[in-house]
């Protein structure tokens, strides 16, 4: 290739570049989130204890709801340091009824919800052959059905006001599906979908959807998680990946940067310099990435096929983890209300 193709081409490529850039100026829109109702879903621990937290700071109405009724209180006491409009609402976001019905309390304590935060997560960790149909159906309703009920419940106001902004918390493991992980993925490339879809057929309403993948996080979620096979080899790897700075990064970084992220109205947002560099190679070698997958998956724990029962990270534990190597992920785990 002469030198002026290669001029044309780099010309052509900063050209592309350029006008995705604009683009993005374009469909960007800064949004003043004080005096507005926040509606967090999963908001009693870990990360979607932290947004609550962010959103009250900045001088939101917050709402957070969960299954469990007392951890949703101590959270609800908990943000109520941030901010003083704090509604716990107990539910389970994956029933059409009560996602519905939750949205109505909402409205009435704390006016509609103008920022919707589809937080709710499951996850269980193990090989395929003990997953069984409930743990894919687990996995689709909390990560999809969920998002789906809540934002269909939302949607009429935020279109009849023309203002509103919509974050779906996806995962790495919505744009890659990871060993030992999926059902979860499976779950998390549903919501993917649906929220990139969303936001473009939105945007003419000004409401503007953002699409979270974060990689690993120190929230102290693993104890919480539920582990199948050799329950405590699983327990042990995923823990303390999820444990090791450079590889994992800090909650209260990525909340605050999720809460930007959807004040700025962007499109997405790939949280962890691993996370985005996995995501970009996978981009441009999904075969390669897939098969690298696989020697992934054979160098976890293997287990007996026969035994399909699904333990809690706390009934887990071993000598590996908790333990020295897995200190950032219990500090965490204490301060984002993952323990009583």
């Amino acid at each position: 290739m002469d030198s002026s193709k290669r001029n044309q081409g780099l010309f052509l490529g900063l050209g592309v570049a350029a006008g995705m850039a604009a683009m993005q100026l374009v469909f960007r829109k800064s949004y003043d989130v004080r005096g507005k109702t926040v509606f967090v879903s999963g908001g009693s621990r870990g990360l979607g204890l932290l947004l609550a937290r962010e959103f009250a700071a900045r001088g939101a109405k917050v709402a957070i709801s969960a299954r469990d009724g007392e951890a949703l209180e101590r959270a609800a006491a908990d943000v109520r340091k941030y901010g003083n409009d704090v509604l716990p609402v107990e539910t389970d976001i994956t029933i059409r009824e009560d996602a519905e019905t939750a949205l109505d309390e909402i409205q009435r304590h704390l006016g509609p919800v103008d920022v919707l935060v589809n937080n709710a997560g499951t996850i269980c960790v193990g090989p395929l052959e003990v997953m069984t149909i409930d743990d894919f159906r687990d996995s689709i309703n909390t990560h999809f059905w969920g998002p789906y009920f809540a934002t269909m419940a939302a949607l009429p106001y935020m279109q009849k006001s023309r203002q509103g902004r919509i974050v779906n918390i996806s995962s790495i493991g919505g744009k890659i599906s990871v060993p030992h992980l999926l059902p979860y993925s499976v779950g998390k490339f549903a919501l993917t979908g649906f929220s990139e879809g969303l936001r473009a057929a939105l945007l003419k309403d000004n409401v503007y959807v953002t699409t979270v993948c974060p990689g690993l996080m120190r929230t102290g979620s693993p104890r919480n998680a539920f582990f199948k096979g050799n329950n405590e080899a699983e327990y042990a790897w995923f823990s303390i990946s999820d444990a090791l700075p450079g590889l994992s990064m800090s909650a209260d970084r990525a909340a605050r940067r999720i809460v930007n992220a959807c004040l700025r109205g962007d499109s997405e947002i790939v949280l962890s310099v691993p996370a985005m560099a996995a995501v970009k190679f996978h981009d441009m070698f999904p075969g390669i990435t897939a098969d690298l997958m696989g020697i992934v998956n054979q160098l976890l724990p293997s287990a007996d096929p026969s035994d399909k029962r699904a333990k809690t990270g706390k009934e887990s534990f071993s000598d590996l983890s908790p333990s020295w190597i897995t200190a950032l992920n219990e500090r965490a785990a204490a301060s984002n209300n993952q323990v009583p």
